[in-house]
């Protein structure tokens, strides 16, 4: 009898399920690539890690403004990632406008690691009065050479 038939459903008490999965081929190392096939990103390079973290909070909170999420935890389980996480990102949000600004503006960068980590931005959030971040937030960049 072939799998998945009628009677194997009703030997096994199983139900078939269908999905359907999506592959994006990447090109390997060694392999020749077309300049004009590649997509921008690649050839302008990454944005921070940073940048990109404080553009999904901000993505988040627009979400539950618009009311598309009730809450964070419910954001958590629409995004896969645990609540704890999720607060993290969060925290982003509590930057004063300006600073957020700059990060969002931060250029891309094609080296490597960006200099300003995420932990070090949510230690700048951390602080409620928006004078002692726009402080923090100078001696960060100062202290990682973005001055």
């Amino acid at each position: 009898m072939r799998l998945g038939s009628r009677a194997d459903d009703r030997d096994t008490g199983m139900t078939n399920l269908k999905s359907e999965i999506q592959f994006r081929l990447h090109a390997s190392e060694g392999a020749e690539t077309n300049s004009t096939a590649e997509a921008p990103s690649s050839r302008r390079g990454r944005l921070p890690r940073i940048t990109q973290v404080l553009a999904l909070a901000v993505q988040f909170q627009d979400m539950i403004q618009r009311g598309e999420a009730r809450d964070y935890a419910d954001l958590a389980r629409l995004g896969c990632i645990t609540r704890e996480r999720m607060s993290q990102i969060m925290e982003l949000i509590w930057l004063a406008p300006d600073i957020q600004q700059e990060i969002l503006e931060f250029p891309t960068n094609k080296t490597g690691r960006f200099p300003i980590s995420e932990v070090a931005v949510r230690r700048v959030a951390e602080n409620l009065a928006w004078s002692d971040q726009r402080e923090a937030w100078l001696n960060l960049k100062y202290d990682s050479h973005l001055d």
